[in-house]
């Protein structure tokens, strides 16, 4: 092997840290990374107040609520963490019934635990509603001595964990998810635009079953793709509620996404089914293509594979200049031409006329793409 082609080879190491790196780089992983230090914090700041301030035998519980209040939105841990308050009320009660009137063994012990259980299938707690469970555990455990039955001092601790969660959560670096939004959109439109674009190169020379198969592949990721985008919009949306760093955003003049020309994600993602929808149906048109008798007119194959790699190009790159207005006159052309001409087998029509209408359809979602780009729904 000659020394140019060991210094091109790529190394173990440097694949590695170009994984991280690129890993690193991304919102989710930043976000996850900052919502773990901000537990960290938030839990131990609990437990610095509870022996610090409340001198309590008790100092897991504070930090206990902290870590479990802090959630990935903040309307989010606002929500569990009235949650978690009214959990707490209803363990403490089932702890002091089942501790005053029966006393502490074996069976009483799992008799708490059984009723806390069936408490937390009430439909309003039921996102905290192990935390009933949890906290008979807690205050039973050690016996029910005389420090656990101070329940004042027990729902304090509790209080101070829940309030310390919230706040940190608030207003350290509240989590705004609009970047991973932005990015699986992005993502599944330049997928989407790559699988048209390689189509309409491959088709213009010849095809075949194989690569048919490869674009119904390539689709149906695509499509399992889009309905994750569908999930971490829902998240998108849900992270705004409440979140004090979109009013600080808009007070210092930041772009904020959704302006009134612009798609939004919903619209934007709508779109995108469609377009999905419409290429699966031109990708199957093509798979059956492969097993029919005869030839395709060459100027159709030459011209609708032209117009469906630029419109591929256009979806995934929309920097570019492709207008969108060009490429339907492109394919009302074709359709016009190819209407006049008699000679054309009349069984090749319907397969014709469904390839422009789906490639019409797809060709929509060019000016989409670009005014989300323009107006930074896209990041």
């Amino acid at each position: 092997m000659s020394s140019r082609e060991n210094a091109e080879k790529p190394v173990p190491g440097q694949r590695l840290r170009a994984a991280v790196d690129e890993r690193m780089r991304r919102p989710e992983f930043q976000t996850s990374l900052i919502q773990g230090l901000k537990i960290v914090f938030a839990a131990t700041l609990a437990w610095w107040v509870s022996i610090t301030f409340l001198d309590t035998s008790f100092p897991f519980l504070a930090p206990w609520t902290a870590l479990l209040t802090i959630q990935a939105t903040a309307y989010r841990t606002l929500s569990r963490g009235v949650q978690s308050t009214i959990a707490s009320v209803l363990g403490i009660v089932v702890t002091f019934l089942v501790g005053e009137y029966l006393g502490v063994n074996i069976g009483t012990y799992a008799l708490a635990l059984l009723i806390g259980l069936l408490i937390a299938r009430i439909r309003w707690i039921r996102e905290e509603g192990i935390t009933v469970a949890t906290t008979a555990i807690f205050l039973l455990s050690d016996g029910f001595t005389e420090q656990s039955r101070d329940f004042s001092e027990r729902m304090l601790e509790i209080m101070v964990g829940i309030a310390i969660g919230v706040l940190v959560n608030l207003l350290v670096l509240p989590p705004l998810r609009d970047r991973q939004a932005s990015n699986y959109i992005d993502s599944v439109t330049h997928r989407m635009g790559a699988v048209l674009a390689n189509m309409g190169a491959e088709i213009s020379s010849s095809w075949d079953t194989e690569c048919a198969e490869e674009w119904i592949k390539e689709i149906e990721a695509v499509d399992a793709e889009l309905n994750s985008a569908w999930s971490s919009v829902r998240f998108a949306r849900e992270s705004r509620r409440i979140n004090p760093r979109r009013r600080i955003r808009r007070r210092r003049g930041s772009p904020i996404a959704d302006p009134v020309d612009a798609p939004s994600w919903e619209q934007l993602l709508e779109k995108t089914k469609e377009g999905v929808s419409h290429l699966r149906a031109i990708t199957h048109i093509l798979h059956a293509a492969t097993y029919a008798e005869g030839s395709w007119d060459t100027r159709f194959r030459k011209q609708w594979s032209a117009i469906a790699q630029d419109a591929g190009e256009a979806i995934s790159d929309p920097e570019g200049e492709t207008d969108s207005g060009a490429l339907r006159d492109r394919i009302d052309d074709l359709a016009h031409e190819m209407s006049r001409d008699e000679d054309l087998p009349s069984k090749l029509w319907p397969i014709y006329g469904s390839l422009l209408t789906g490639l019409r359809h797809i060709v929509s979602l060019v000016d989409e793409v670009r005014a989300a780009r323009r107006a930074q729904v896209l990041q």
